[in-house]
Parts: structure tokens; sequence; C-alpha cells
């Protein structure tokens, strides 16, 4: 995968990504006590889908833009959606926001007067984007840091609630090892925390070993949420996000919004999504559709 996230921006694993961690946020913004978001790897903040990477690799056609007529979606399908399109804005005719928001600008919009956030970014451009879009949000805090150290460092927040969204750009051949090494030593720390780890997962990858990992740790309720939209080889077609922790109304929430964009999003055979526990007395598939 090409590092520079604009040329992806919008696409279905954004789309799938993004509309669980509104998910996340929302029900940390719940009770009335202050949370804290570290986003270890949190790129430029926002997408300009009609600048030149994203019209290079129009990949928003196939995500954001099918999400422009929700007609076919049930009454629970569209609330559970509306925080992340509010999020978005409005599409125009082609389905294309006004600019994408990254997982940065979603949990500002998710955040209250209260929370507090560390965004973390290492390639200097993307950095310098992010700090200036965020500068004047005292909420905020950006730094030009290794987002893999940052996992660790941050936690416990003193706020003692929080979500760490490691969310890397997969360009590393044991990038699957740095992420869950990553992870693991920020859980060993704050094994109470929220913790999304977001991966593609193509033929060939290292994520039977990544899923494996979390039993061999003792890691417990890992929630395993898979999207697919099938079509043909050759491109990313699957993804997936590790839930640590997930909220107890979440995994209802998971599946009905996967069914969903299943079908919405499928680019042809062997679309479909899995909801299962990777750990804990819940470790059972609990369900896996393709088509």
């Amino acid at each position: 995968m090409n590092y520079r996230h604009a040329f992806h921006a919008g696409n279905f694993a954004d789309v799938f990504k993004h509309a669980l961690l509104a998910r996340l946020l929302l029900y940390l913004a719940r009770k009335e006590t202050p949370f804290r978001v570290v986003d270890t790897h949190a790129g430029e903040g926002a997408y300009d889908l009609a600048g030149e990477e994203a019209e290079r690799s129009p990949e928003w056609r196939d995500g954001i833009a099918r999400l422009a007529d929700l007609s076919g979606a049930g009454e629970e399908v569209r609330a559970l959606l509306a925080p992340y399109l509010a999020v978005v804005g409005p599409l125009d005719a082609s389905g294309r926001p006004a600019s994408y928001p990254g997982s940065p600008s979603i949990a500002r919009a998710l955040m209250r007067e209260q929370d507090r956030a560390i965004f973390c970014e290492l390639r200097d451009d993307a950095y310098a984007a992010l700090r200036a879009r965020f500068s004047r949000d005292r909420r905020i805090k950006t730094l030009r840091l290794d987002g893999y150290l940052a996992a660790g460092a941050f936690v416990p927040p003193k706020e003692r609630r929080g979500l760490v969204l490691i969310d890397p750009p997969f360009e590393r051949k044991d990038e699957f090892a740095a992420l869950f090494a990553a992870f693991h030593a920020a859980w060993r720390k704050w094994p109470t925390g929220i913790y999304a780890l977001w991966r593609p997962i193509k033929a060939g990858s290292d994520a039977s070993a990544f899923r494996d990992a979390f039993r061999a740790a003792g890691v417990e309720r890992a929630l395993n949420l898979e999207l697919s939209v099938g079509g043909e080889t050759g491109r990313l077609a699957r993804t997936g996000l590790v839930v640590v922790n997930p909220p107890f109304v979440f995994e209802d929430e998971a599946r009905a919004l996967l069914a969903f964009l299943a079908a919405r999003l499928a680019q042809g055979a062997g679309a479909g999504y899995a909801v299962e526990w990777l750990t804990g007395e819940e470790a059972a598939p609990r369900h896996r559709d393709s088509r």
C-alpha cells in the first residue's frame, strides 16, 4: 500500500474503520467524565478527494460515494451511520464530500470540551498538515513521533478512560509484529483501555499469526471484525479491525453495520463480513457471512 493515504482516502476500508471508530467514541461520550484519544498514525487529518492523488486513484467512488443514497438501509443502520456521516458532511452529485475526514477529524468532531487527544505522525509533510489543522484546538496535542512508541508512552492517561487507535501504513515487512508489539506494551500498562487495531488482509499475509498473538498473550475480550468487498484479485479487498475491551453494545452495532456495508460496498464475488471473539469466554465465531 502507498504510504500517502490521499491515494486511498474514503475507500471501503476507511468507511469500515471510521464508521466503527465513531461508535466507540460515542460510547465513551455517554459518561460525563472525560476521556482521551491516542491516534498513533494520524496522517494529515483530512483529505481533498478532488486533489491529484485522489484523482489518480479514486477509490472513494467505491467507498464513501456508495453511502450517498441510503435507500434500502433500515432505520437501525441509518442511526448507526448518522454520526459518522455527519462528520463527513454533505456529498455532491458524484458522492464526494468537500473533504474526507481522517480519524483525527472524526475524533475531534465527537470529543467534548473536557476530552483530550494526542495525534502522532512521523512523516514530515503529513505532520505539517496535521499540526496546522489542529493547532488552535487546545484539547489536542500533535506530535512528530513514531506511533509505535506513542502507543505505550501515553498510557494510562490521567483521565483513566479512552481509546488508542493504531492504524499504521503497512509498508514494513514486519508490520503485523510491530503493530502487536506496540499494542501489547501499551495493554500491559493499561489493560482496561479500549484499543482499536486496523490492518489490511491480503493473501499470504501474517494476518492469522497476528490474530493468534492475542490468544497467546492472554488478552481478554478481543473482538475481531472483518469486511471483504470481494471482486477481482490483485488489489486490497479485505480489511480488519481488532477491538480490545469493546463497549457492551459494540458487538451488536458492528454486526448490523457490517451486514449492511458488506452488501452496499460489494465489488464482486466473495464479499462478506466476520464478527468473532478472539479471546475470552465468548471466543467463538458469532457470525461469518460471504457471498
